[in-house]
């Protein structure tokens, strides 16, 4: 996970260093998402339909099903790349929740739309008659590989969006108990100030003041028997 300050984030205003940032582990995963997503969309639309037929048992929704969600997750990974890049200048530990929270959110979302459409394409190309709507054979490689490679990556993008949502978790996780553990210190005096009262106490109260002397110390002299009264 992320290190750093409030939500795994640095010290704002720090300059961006673009090697630390690609070495990120949500960097990392966010990259290979947007990688797998190009490849779902892009197999569907050049090679999961022929002659307006889609090649998946026929449905035309299936095929309309993996390109939205590739689509959805292509943009979505670039948008959160550049939050990636911005994250640590973020001065607002409000900001950096809040885009914690859609990351978490939207991975987490996105993590069980592939699944589903993982499923989806899977029933539908395995439970039809594939060869009645396949291409004539010379052409059948490249739709039959298009088909099911967008499935292979449908499955591979529920482990990079899961591996997504369960950093963005962990960054929230330790958010939240950054801020817990920075409140808990207000109003808790420290052990070493615990016994001692926070004024001084009254004078001669403790010990000897050097200021002052006891108003009834036993070395005081006592001048009223040199005392004369005047005389008229």
């Amino acid at each position: 996970m992320d290190g750093g300050g409030a939500y795994g984030a640095g010290m704002a205003g720090s300059p961006f260093d673009p090697k630390t940032f690609i070495k990120k582990p949500s960097v990392i995963l966010r990259i290979v998402s947007w990688v797998f997503s190009i490849i779902v969309f892009g197999c569907i639309a050049a090679g999961g339909s022929y002659k307006g037929i889609c090649l998946y048992g026929g449905d035309n929704n299936a095929c309309g099903y993996g390109i939205g969600i590739g689509v959805i997750a292509f943009m979505a990974s670039v948008i959160f790349l550049i939050l990636d890049a911005v994250f640590d200048n973020m001065s607002s530990v409000q900001h950096r929740k809040y885009v914690v929270i859609a990351d978490m959110l939207f991975s987490g979302l996105w993590t069980f739309m592939w699944f589903v459409g993982f499923c989806y394409l899977t029933n539908k190309w395995t439970s039809s008659n594939n060869t009645v709507i396949l291409p004539p054979v010379k052409d059948q490689a490249h739709f039959v590989n298009s088909v099911q490679a967008a499935i292979a990556f449908s499955f591979f993008s529920i482990g990079s969006w899961g591996g997504l949502t369960v950093l963005a978790v962990l960054k929230y996780r330790k958010g939240v108990s950054d801020a817990f553990s920075s409140t808990e210190g207000y109003g808790d005096p420290s052990p070493a100030t615990q016994g001692s009262a926070p004024y001084s106490s009254f004078p001669g109260s403790e010990g000897t003041d050097p200021y002052q002397e006891p108003p009834f110390g036993p070395g005081k002299e006592d001048t009223s028997a040199d005392y004369q009264p005047p005389t008229y």
